[in-house]
């Protein structure tokens, strides 16, 4: 596989550490055991931060397990986490997700559960209503190798346009954190971006317009946006751990879908809380429609990202066969009276 981690991840999980104050020592007190959670201040990981906000995870898991947790920009500085044993669990998208089974040949991770599907959009200067409107423009992602990069690259590739990982081509594709995104955009230095919710509806607010609704482009709407990844050394060594995660996340999303003005507001307050800017609540509950939380991992849009990634150069053909274990979130769903999910 291509090289796709670097300075950059590198630099994404030092601000994380700076961000959560986890640089202390991660051991436990004596007959505890650490668990380090990581995930993005993005309303498509809003089952991460309402598990967290609404004590849902803590609850889960039990007195005996101390629960740390990190925030990243994008998944590939949250693969390097996981890789460099900075985490032991974290809520990523699915091409940095197969980008780290690849790297470590199937070794390090597995997919333990869904989360979210949709929640993405493309979203440009109002004057552009065509693809070839887009050559010679400048177009934000989060992170080069992530899901929305893969995303924009393979859409310009369907589009007849070009876009290399150093910028050159039709199309001057700049990866950079979403925060810098909005005010990129409002001061005209980048024409568009391809990225998650809340930062697309923040672009649409800044004067921009959806080109592309990302739903429209999956068969029913639905695509796997969010999954819940583990460090497989970790699921072997504390698979009750593990599988008290689960009954968090599912017990989170099961609120999430219960009680979503309540779960808005709890996501506002937790992103408030992680970049300094609660969410406007209005934008909140329009990007919340485009937004379904499921425990599903939507295994067979994480295999078509794989092609994508590999149609646009960012990834070699790669074997997925033990990726997912989803023994336990079946349990975790049998116990629950809900149905099993397949990968």
């Amino acid at each position: 596989m291509r090289r796709l981690l670097g300075t950059t991840a590198v630099l994404g999980i030092l601000a994380t550490t700076l961000l959560t104050g986890c640089g202390s020592s991660d051991e436990a007190p004596a007959g505890k055991t650490t668990l380090r959670l990581g995930y993005f201040p993005n309303l498509t990981h809003a089952s991460a931060i309402v598990g967290v906000e609404k004590g849902l995870f803590a609850e889960k898991l039990g007195a005996n397990v101390e629960l740390k947790t990190s925030t990243f920009n994008a998944g590939p500085a949250a693969v390097e986490a996981l890789f460099s044993d900075a985490v032991d669990a974290v809520y990523i998208g699915p091409n940095p997700t197969v980008n780290a089974f690849a790297k470590s040949k199937g070794a390090a991770i597995r997919v333990i559960s869904g989360s979210a599907s949709g929640g993405v959009a493309f979203v440009v200067k109002p004057g552009i209503t065509d693809p070839a409107q887009l050559k010679g423009k400048k177009i934000a992602t989060p992170q080069l190798g992530n899901t929305q990069d893969v995303a924009l690259r393979f859409w310009l590739k369907e589009h007849g346009l070009t876009a290399t990982k150093e910028g050159g081509g039709d199309v001057n594709v700049v990866p950079q954190e979403n925060s810098v995104t909005v005010d990129a955009f409002a001061n005209n230095a980048i024409d568009g971006a391809w990225v998650p919710e809340p930062f697309a509806s923040r672009l649409v607010a800044a004067g921009g317009k959806v080109l592309v609704d990302e739903r429209d482009l999956w068969p029913d709407k639905r695509f796997v946006i969010t999954n819940l990844v583990v460090r497989a050394e970790f699921l072997a060594k504390h698979r009750d751990v593990v599988k008290n995660l689960i009954a968090g996340q599912v017990a989170a999303n099961e609120f999430v879908n219960a009680h979503p003005e309540e779960a808005q507001k709890a996501v506002s307050e937790g992103i408030g809380k992680l970049t300094g800017k609660p969410l406007d609540p209005k934008q909140i509950a329009a990007a919340w429609k485009t937004l379904e939380f499921t425990n599903d991992p939507i295994a067979s849009s994480l295999v078509t990202g794989a092609d994508h990634a590999t149609a646009v150069g960012l990834l070699d053909k790669t074997e997925l066969k033990g990726l997912y274990d989803l023994s336990l979130l079946n349990e975790v769903l049998k116990a629950n009276g809900k149905p099993s999910v397949k990968s």
